[in-house]
């Protein structure tokens, strides 16, 4: 049985969010990667929809560059989005009229550094996760994965790490697996053949001590994961369903267009 979406509201998802999408420079130049759009809200948003229909409730941000407007996006949330009325005097009074902003969210913005790599932006916000197990994912690629099942899988595998192995046609991370136990993890191989890393991380608190704290040039994707591997301590969550990273401009197109059409596979929450 799948996890109540009550279990997954103490549950933080850290997402990546300080890279520079260089391979995107179109729309990265003006906004940081996680901010780019997918119809009218920044594909983090969508993420964090995807999270919260499944219960999560609480996300922490690792930020790095264009950090300042992320934490405006969330700050100017409600105005932007809501139809209000402000009194031009005295205290200017700001009144909303309706509640399409409100979102159950906790939503940590933490500085993690310009040049950071992605294991230490994960060391980094360690003081943030109170608790013994999180979600962890990238502010770039999206797709229907069921989070709660993704969580209880990573209960039964009683491993430090699950990692959502995705098919795609792609230059990501490609794994060598043994049932559900990833036997090797290899960083962007030449020519994939099996299962590739799609995100969508759950860890236990042990990851930390894979991750150096004061270096901030470790990468996730090669040493960390790959002693995790061959200490027999990553564990993979098959998704078959839908998953694309937003890492070029014909990405973006493609996701902007299946918004546009209503065809939206990511989409599962209502509204």
């Amino acid at each position: 049985m799948s996890p109540d979406q009550d279990d997954l509201a103490e549950v933080p998802a850290v997402i990546l969010a300080g890279g520079m999408g260089t391979r995107l420079r179109e729309e990265t130049e003006r906004v940081p990667k996680p901010l780019v759009q997918i119809g009218e809200q920044p594909i983090l948003w969508h993420i964090m929809k995807l999270y919260y229909h499944h219960g999560v409730r609480r996300f922490v941000l690792c930020l790095g560059y264009k950090s300042q407007l992320i934490k405006e996006y969330f700050l100017r949330y409600r105005e932007l989005l809501s139809d209000w009325t402000i009194r031009l005097s005295g205290e200017h009074e700001l009144t909303f009229h309706n509640a399409v902003a409100d979102e159950d969210w906790e939503v940590t913005c933490a500085e993690t550094g310009l040049h950071t790599a992605t294991g230490s932006r994960l060391a980094f916000v360690r003081p943030y996760l109170d608790v013994e197990r999180f979600f962890f994912t990238y502010g770039d690629g999206i797709g229907d994965v069921d989070i709660a099942r993704l969580y209880d899988h990573h209960l039964e595998g009683g491993r430090i790490g699950t990692v959502t192995g995705v098919h795609p046609t792609s230059r990501y991370g490609e794994m060598r697996v043994d049932t559900h136990r990833v036997v090797e993890f290899n960083e962007k191989p030449t020519a994939p053949e099996g299962y590739v890393s799609g995100g969508f991380f759950v860890f236990e608190r042990e990851i930390f001590d894979y991750l150096p704290d004061a270096d901030p040039g470790v990468f996730l994707e090669y040493e960390p994961l790959q002693r995790l591997a061959r200490d027999g301590e990553l564990w993979m969550y098959r998704h078959t369903g839908f998953w694309m990273g937003m890492d070029t401009y014909r990405d973006y197109m493609t996701l902007n267009e299946l918004w546009a059409a209503g065809r939206a596979p990511w989409k599962v929450w209502d509204g």
